[in-house]
């Protein structure tokens, strides 16, 4: 009982970010914003963000004034216009998500997408002492 407590708030927390956001201007607000893994390690810092069926031309990756941030776009799932919906849980549309990084200087290595993770690791510039 407790399980099916937690994932329904869980997803009425997705609609509410997703349905709910206040649009500003006339760009195209994200809508959702991918769950992401940060871990520190000796001399960096490694980044799993899961995009399941994201391509890698949709994403772009920036590192910002002490954070980093992921941008993009989920197609929605070819075919899905024509059938059905039973349950849409995947989120589809423009997404963000920027992640405020540890003090220091970074370098961004080349980030891979593959089998729906995005796995970024940053460098530190700032040798450590």
């Amino acid at each position: 009982m407790w399980e099916e407590a937690q994932r329904l708030l869980e997803h009425a927390e997705r609609l509410q970010r997703r349905f709910f956001q206040p649009a500003v201007g006339s760009a195209p607000m994200p809508c959702w914003a991918p769950p992401v893994d940060v871990v520190e390690v000796s001399g960096g810092v490694i980044i799993q963000v899961a995009l399941p069926g994201v391509p890698s031309d949709a994403v772009q990756v920036h590192l910002e004034a002490g954070e980093l941030c992921i941008r993009g776009e989920r197609p929605l799932p070819a075919g899905v216009r024509q059938g059905r919906i039973h349950r849409l849980e995947i989120p589809f549309g423009r997404f963000e998500r920027c992640i405020g990084l540890p003090p220091g200087s970074w370098i961004l290595r080349p980030i891979e997408l593959r089998d729906g993770c995005l796995s970024i690791r940053l460098m530190s510039a700032t040798p450590v002492v």
